[in-house]
């Protein structure tokens, strides 16, 4: 059994326009280390109190 695909040419419009705004993030960020995010990291914990030796 095959499922066939139709992608309308709404379909094909946003996945153009998301393939420019990955390509526009990747050359905003060239050269770099990390790679592009897709997502948000969550927010990191706060430090806690600590007692400094001194």
């Amino acid at each position: 059994m095959t499922e066939k695909t139709d992608h309308t040419s709404a379909d094909k419009a946003k996945d153009k326009d998301l393939e420019k705004q990955l390509e526009e993030g990747l050359e905003d960020s060239f050269p770099g280390s990390d790679p592009v995010s897709v997502t948000q990291p969550a927010p990191s914990k706060p430090d806690g109190a600590s007692k400094r030796k001194g």
